[in-house]
């Protein structure tokens, strides 16, 4: 039996933890900390949190339960926590400065800049109380997003400075909220490391033409190894994810230089153990990637994706790289030759009319045993902030796997009709 201690699991977390470990044959016995940032009363904890004095009272509750691991694929709080917690159990972990310089955009871009330069783009830091566009130090239209942040919050494109002012005009609660989700990660870069950009800040990036794509892959033990390519298809005319297909469509040549580029991004920022997910940009007119972002852990929405491709499930990788256990990363025949992560988005901020009834979840498990559907609704305050932070809400993710492209999306306007999902 292995003890393993899940941090701030999310919407496909468990289905999927609990679905890895029956079909690896281990037996592991399941604890979960941490709260909901999506969610109330849960997410109340987070006007208090302080990392380390989490990670602390985890090491007091936890040192005398017989942990074999500790893991986490949340962007947030979790990757870093587990990283801090795995050192001080002395467990199997990444290194938490080496998570700390991934997710600090601005740092790794830095870094990247240095050791692999024609991934990079140019880009600037400021604060968001700049008061003119001299401060920023780069020229308009730009990319813009947060030194640290989660889930695309707040990154768009911006032409003026008078629209990036509009974007980073917050009321007082918005302030207070976003002050709180960033001072964790602000609290332990001042403690371990000697960055000198405030995570509050926000990064300035050149624009990126061509697609949009991700590798996965885990470190173990320092060597970096990829799984896949992920290709990301945006809802017409916007930044905003429409559906994530694996295996990408890119041309072999492209996929190829797209894992050496992710490959040699992960060695220079130091993620010497665990899994990662790396955005990067496939320039139309080079064929050159360029990175968007490196995420120092698992791409939870698509561990299924290449478990129906290629019989690998990423949670059932991050459990035994996790406990220190051998993994076994060879391809194989999955049941389905394309699986799809399809995200369904409203843009008019209303919220969904109708949500799937048990009946309509019975359809599905008959219709396709294997997809997998999440649903993310949300009112009030909560979706007037993701429209606002987001320019859209997602309501709902569907996975699935089908032997064409043909029958995949055939499969997809059925569910879709079915349940009367809608964009809008």
């Amino acid at each position: 039996m292995k003890n393993i201690l899940v941090l701030f699991d999310a919407d496909w977390d468990r289905e999927q933890l609990h679905k890895a470990a029956r079909s690896s044959g281990h037996r592991y016995r399941f604890y979960f900390e941490g709260f909901d940032l999506f969610r109330f009363p849960s997410n109340a904890q987070l006007l208090t949190f302080d990392i380390f004095k989490f990670v602390s009272r985890l090491e007091r509750k936890y040192r005398h339960k017989n942990l074999h691991g500790v893991t986490s694929s949340n962007e947030q709080f979790g990757a870093l926590a587990a990283a801090l917690l795995a050192e001080m159990l002395g467990l199997p972990g990444a290194s938490p400065k080496a998570i700390i310089a991934a997710q600090h955009k601005y740092i790794a871009r830095r870094i990247v800049g240095q050791a692999v330069p024609d991934a990079n783009v140019a880009y600037s830091a400021f604060p968001y109380t700049c008061r003119n566009a001299r401060e920023i130090g780069l020229r308009f239209p730009f990319f813009v997003k947060p030194v640290k942040a989660a889930y695309s919050v707040l990154a768009r494109r911006v032409d003026t400075f008078s629209q990036l002012q509009e974007h980073m005009t917050f009321h007082p609660w918005e302030k207070y909220i976003i002050k709180r989700l960033v001072r964790p990660f602000n609290d332990a870069v001042r403690r371990l490391t000697d960055f000198h950009v405030d995570a509050h800040w926000m990064l300035a990036e050149e624009l990126i033409d061509g697609c949009q794509i991700n590798v996965d892959g885990v470190a173990i033990n320092g060597t970096v190894h990829v799984l896949g390519v992920v290709d990301s298809v945006m809802y017409p005319g916007t930044d905003q994810f429409m559906r994530f297909e694996y295996p990408s469509r890119l041309p072999f040549a492209q996929i190829e230089n797209a894992r050496s580029t992710a490959v040699r991004i992960v060695e220079a920022l130091g993620l010497g153990h665990g899994l990662f997910n790396v955005e990067m940009r496939v320039c139309k007119s080079t064929g050159h990637c360029k990175l968007i972002e490196v995420n120092p852990r698992m791409a939870a929405q698509f561990s299924d994706l290449y478990e129906k491709v290629d019989g690998i499930n990423l949670h059932d990788v991050a459990l035994r790289i996790a406990s220190g256990d051998a993994v076994d990363l060879t391809p194989r025949r999955g049941k389905y030759a394309f699986a799809t992560s399809f995200v369904f988005r409203k843009f008019d901020g209303t919220t969904v009319d109708r949500t799937p009834s048990t009946h309509d979840v019975q359809w599905l498990r008959e219709f396709d045993p294997d997809a997998f559907l999440a649903m993310f609704i949300k009112t009030g305050h909560g979706l007037k902030r993701e429209m606002k932070w987001l320019g859209s809400h997602r309501y709902a993710t569907l996975n699935m796997g089908a032997e064409s492209e043909s029958a995949l999306l055939a499969k997809y306007e059925a569910v879709k009709h079915r349940f009367g999902f809608e964009t809008g």
